[in-house]
């Protein structure tokens, strides 16, 4: 269970990383650029503490899914940058994929 706690860290981690990413201006800007460095190496690290009780394709899948997602949410509300349809369908369908790996997996460890 712990391992799901680490995940929802690393998640977090590397979504405010990615949104520092934008806000860098290509590392020209100091601390954003810190956040960015800072924020990718914790999302990192806490990954591999997922890695001890979550087996590496389903902490992966959902690591990159949800932040695929938590990324475009960021985006829409402080960058005004909108998904169009296609987007939002395709976002729904890898929420959609990270919850049949949840319920329904016996790969995934609970």
């Amino acid at each position: 269970m712990m391992g799901y706690w680490y995940l929802a860290a690393a998640i977090l981690t590397e979504v405010i990383a990615t949104s520092a990413l934008k806000l860098s201006n290509e590392f020209t800007r100091f601390w954003p650029s810190v956040v960015v460095v800072v924020g990718y190496g914790l999302s990192f690290y806490l990954l591999t503490l997922v890695l001890r009780t979550v087996p590496i394709g389903m902490a992966y899948a959902i690591w990159a899914g949800m932040g695929v997602v938590l990324i475009a949410l960021v985006g829409a509300l402080a960058f005004r940058q909108i998904p169009d349809l296609p987007a939002m369908i395709g976002m729904t369908m890898i929420v959609g994929g990270v919850v049949v790996i949840n319920l329904f997996s016996t790969t995934a460890s609970h």
